[in-house]
């Protein structure tokens, strides 16, 4: 059945607010066709030109046709049309201040943003980050903490179960992942807690392998190894000979393998199979067969 919704992404590496609109589904069971085009390329120009008056992804097709291309007004309409989806915390107060953390991040934290733009593709050991940067890290952190007393939140998320409020902030974790930006305790945990989450996990995995390295993002500072969870040690092989004749995405036809701890996996193209080579255990379709 087609997704009554279109949504109009950038690249997964890099485009933070694609992020926030691809989380606002996946993340809530929401469905929608995905458009995707290639940041510095004719490819964006042309995808935002069927997403008018849309400047900048994300951007969304509603069932009736309009187009909302603001992350905070996505969230808002979404919410909304699916209230059972939890976009929002149902208690009020805890929906106030998650209403606050989005809106202060949808237009703030300008200093961090401009010296450390989204690139989930790799983690430096430092970002020599000059104090206008570890000013916006203190003042994320007043807030996280400041949202956790004001709710009585004492799991993984700020207002209680991960809510739209969390979206927001999933791209500035990953900047703290990417550049080892300092943050205390509770922060780091906050972090560690957006990169192991299954709906950020597949993102970033289609991110890996999902076209070739943007050169605007590049730096020189020293790397080091990226600091979620460890990944399955899974690799693209040739051929199309594995354990299973169908695809666990779209039970199409095996075209393409990979080979995890002795074992081929099949896929229906190269795409499907460099996604799940990437990160295993982000695909629970995958993950059935592999433990089966």
């Amino acid at each position: 059945m087609t997704a009554p919704y279109d949504l109009a992404i950038g690249d997964r590496a890099y485009s933070s607010w694609s992020l926030r609109g691809w989380l606002l589904f996946e993340a809530f069971g929401l469905p929608c066709n995905l458009h995707r085009a290639r940041l510095y390329t004719d490819e964006f120009p042309a995808l935002l030109a069927q997403f008018a008056p849309a400047r900048t992804v994300p951007a969304v097709r509603m069932p009736e046709g309009v187009v909302v291309a603001e992350s905070l007004a996505i969230a808002e309409e979404l919410a909304s049309r699916h209230p059972e989806a939890g976009h929002w915390p149902a208690d009020p107060r805890a929906r106030a201040v998650a209403r606050a953390l989005a809106a202060e991040m949808h237009a703030g934290f300008t200093a961090l943003r401009g010296h450390c733009p989204m690139n989930l593709r790799i983690s430096y050991e430092t970002c020599e980050p000059p104090p206008e940067v570890l000013a916006d890290l203190e003042r994320l952190q007043q807030i996280w903490a400041w949202a956790r007393r004001e709710t009585g939140a004492t799991g993984d998320w700020l207002c209680g179960n991960y809510s739209a409020a969390d979206v927001f902030f999933a791209p500035v974790a990953t900047r703290i992942a990417t550049y080892n930006l300092p943050v205390g305790a509770q922060a780091s945990a906050y972090v560690a807690a957006h990169l192991a989450h299954p709906a950020f996990r597949r993102w970033r995995a289609m991110g890996m392998v999902d076209g070739a390295d943007q050169p605007f993002y590049r730096r020189d500072w020293p790397q080091r190894a990226w600091p979620g969870p460890a990944v399955l040690p899974a690799r693209a092989v040739e051929g199309a000979t594995a354990d299973n004749t169908t695809c666990p995405y779209s039970g199409k036809p095996v075209t393409h393998a990979l080979e995890l701890e002795g074992r081929r996996f099949g896929f229906c193209n190269v795409f499907c199979r460099d996604k799940t080579a990437a990160d295993p255990e982000a695909w629970p379709a995958f993950m059935a067969i592999y433990r089966s």
